[in-house]
């Protein structure tokens, strides 16, 4: 199984810089989006169906804002849209499909990079999913927890760890979240199968930043312990340039 993880930054833009013909030359079963920006409706999917995909949508409230779409060619057994919360769940930041006793979440996480109050709604978020995640694996304990994170972990995962120590995204409170992350259950995929590689993620607009490789690592595939030995390869699309986010996949071993 192959699963495609990729902050598109709006989907119809991604689809005018080519992302169908790029999919179209790989095999993936299920493509989990983030930053949609849009809701179904106003998309074209007929060239995703022609690709042999099924959608489920969670759309943000604000228009052109967030949203999570998760796409597969075997249909879920169930989709559930939202962590029951909704300050998060009107922002479209979560979204579940279940296959089989395999359970995907498809996850945005807050950014913090408009300001102290939108920091404090991240950090408030990442409490609150670590409590909703451990209360769903008593259920469903085989997740794969894929998406856009917002924060690079380690000084391996990002360009310029001392200039950036005090910026959103790799601040030591945040950075301490991932350690309790990892260590609760699950595994970093892209770690577990390229201990010592650097590789990223998500590059800045700015400065020809993506030219010059200086990135951040902040779209993540977690899996849960009892599917890490599961994993076969992960690793990133960084040649793609649908989006300032590169494509991150995994791929998992059928049991």
């Amino acid at each position: 199984m192959q699963i495609l993880t990729y902050n598109l930054n709006g989907i119809r833009s991604a689809i005018n810089k080519g992302l169908i013909e790029w999919l179209a030359t790989h095999e993936f079963d299920i493509l989990c989006f983030q930053e949609v920006k849009a809701t179904h409706d106003v998309v074209d999917l007929t060239p995703f169906e022609a690709l042999g995909y099924q959608y489920h949508w969670h759309a943000a409230e604000k228009k052109g804002y967030s949203g999570v779409a998760t796409f597969s060619k075997q249909k879920p057994d169930a989709i559930v849209r939202g962590c029951g919360l909704s300050i998060y769940d009107c922002e479209g930041r979560i979204l579940r499909a279940d296959f089989g006793d395999l359970t995907v979440l498809n996850c945005y996480f807050p950014s913090g990079t408009s300001g102290e109050e939108r920091q404090g709604v991240k950090m408030a978020f990442l409490a609150d999913f670590y409590t909703y995640v451990q209360d769903l694996r008593q259920t469903r304990p085989n997740l794969v927890v894929v998406g856009d994170y917002n924060i690079a972990h380690t000084e391996r995962d990002i360009h310029d760890p001392v200039r950036n120590k005090n910026t959103t995204g790799f601040l030591p409170e945040e950075r301490a979240w991932m350690d309790r992350w990892f260590a609760s259950g699950f595994t970093d995929s892209f770690r577990h199968a390229h201990p010592d590689k650097t590789e990223y993620s998500w590059w800045s607009y700015r400065a020809g930043a993506r030219a010059t490789n200086k990135g951040w690592r902040i779209d993540y595939i977690s899996v849960a312990d009892t599917l890490r030995d599961r994993i076969v390869d992960a690793g990133h699309f960084g040649e793609v340039v649908h989006s300032d986010h590169a494509g991150v996949v995994i791929q998992l071993a059928n049991e």
